[in-house]
């Protein structure tokens, strides 16, 4: 039996290669349990007072990354148990197989790594968030989705110089110093995304509009979803979803309907020439009547217009924002039907725009 096990294949025994397949086994069974015991450790450090913030979330979260972080590292040192067979050990453009197996694990490690701190940073977002619903105000949400997709460019960018200096062993010292050489450039070339970068920051911290309000940019008018580091997300009127860079949103006109403190409804009467200055006066103070509502906060009524093709009367009322838009709706059809009853009543024709065709007789 110890002949068989000292048996050597590839340059390893037998009883090696038994004992690195029995450690991996040994992973995959105790690796689920192993990194919800770790799990549970590090959710302690997010509890304050003995209150949980959203277990379940973190769990769901953070459980995947470590369970696949802790297997790659327990595979890895099981792995370097072994000797790499000499039938292997050969170079490739100057490289040997054991600096590539090197490479590929650093690299397996850093990603792992960096997929469960992005976790991590999502996490730690949903429950910012969850405080911030508190408060009526919207600007702490706003911040915490632009940080949180802050960080994450960060994480990546960590990640990528890490894989430079531990696969490729480049010397990131040069790169980091070399930036401050070449960064004019690099500011030209990214001019745009760097001034979208600078706006998001003035639309956080100068407030023209928040997640939720009703906008108008563009020529486009829909409500805010979405306010990112380079551009934000509008959900229209139409349903549409489009994308607007951050400059733009800056620079340009934009009128914030829900700022707005009243809302205005606008009617034009276009009357006949036939009807008499005095059915006109009798006309406007029963409109201005009508208008007398408790909705209705203020009202003009007045003839704007005469000429050859009639005669105007201009109705413009406001009325508070504190109604929903389904009962300024309403309001203005019960006020549209009331108008058109009084001119029913008084025989008052509208101006009738088709036009006028004389057959000749024959």
């Amino acid at each position: 039996m110890k002949e068989f096990l000292a048996t050597r294949i590839f340059d390893n025994s037998i009883a090696l290669y038994l004992e690195v397949f029995g450690v991996i086994l040994l992973a995959i069974i105790v690796k689920r349990i192993l990194s919800k015991y770790l799990a549970g450790l590090l959710f302690r450090l997010f509890s304050k007072n003995g209150k949980t913030f959203h277990k379940k979330e973190f769990i769901e979260l953070i459980l995947g990354p470590l369970e696949a972080f802790l297997f790659v590292t327990i595979v890895i040192i099981a792995l370097d148990k072994l000797t790499l067979p000499s039938i292997l050990n050969v170079t490739i453009y100057k490289v040997t197989t054991r600096e590539i197996l090197d490479a590929l694990v650093h690299t397996t490690l850093i990603v792992v790594f960096i997929r469960f701190c992005i976790r991590l940073i999502r996490y730690l977002s949903i429950v910012l968030e969850d405080k911030a619903n508190l408060t009526a105000d919207q600007t702490d949400n706003q911040l915490i989705v632009f940080f949180g997709d802050f960080f994450k460019v960060i994480v990546y960018l960590t990640g990528f110089l890490l894989i430079l200096r531990f696969t490729f062993n480049y010397d990131i010292s040069k790169l980091i110093t070399g930036l401050s050489i070449v960064g004019a450039a690099i500011a030209l070339a990214t001019k745009e995304s760097l001034e979208n970068l600078i706006a998001s920051f003035i639309i956080f911290f100068d407030k023209p509009f928040t997640t939720g309000d009703l906008v108008k940019v563009q020529g486009f008018t829909g409500t805010v979803e979405k306010i990112g580091l380079r551009s934000t997300r509008i959900r229209t009127d139409h349903k549409t979803y489009i994308t607007v860079p951050n400059k733009q949103m800056v620079d340009t006109i934009l009128d914030n309907i829900s700022l707005r403190s009243q809302r205005r409804a606008e009617l034009k009467l276009e009357l006949e020439t036939t009807t008499t200055a005095a059915t006109l006066q009798q006309l406007i103070p029963l409109i201005r009547q009508l208008l007398n509502k408790p909705l209705i906060e203020n009202q003009t009524v007045f003839l704007s217009d005469t000429g050859k093709n009639g005669h105007v009367i201009s109705i413009e009322f406001f009325a508070s924002m504190e109604q929903s838009l389904q009962e300024f709706i309403a309001i203005r059809e019960e006020i549209n039907f009331q108008i058109i009853e009084l001119l029913q009543a008084r025989q008052i024709q509208l101006v009738n725009n088709a036009p006028n065709i004389i057959v000749p007789k024959p």
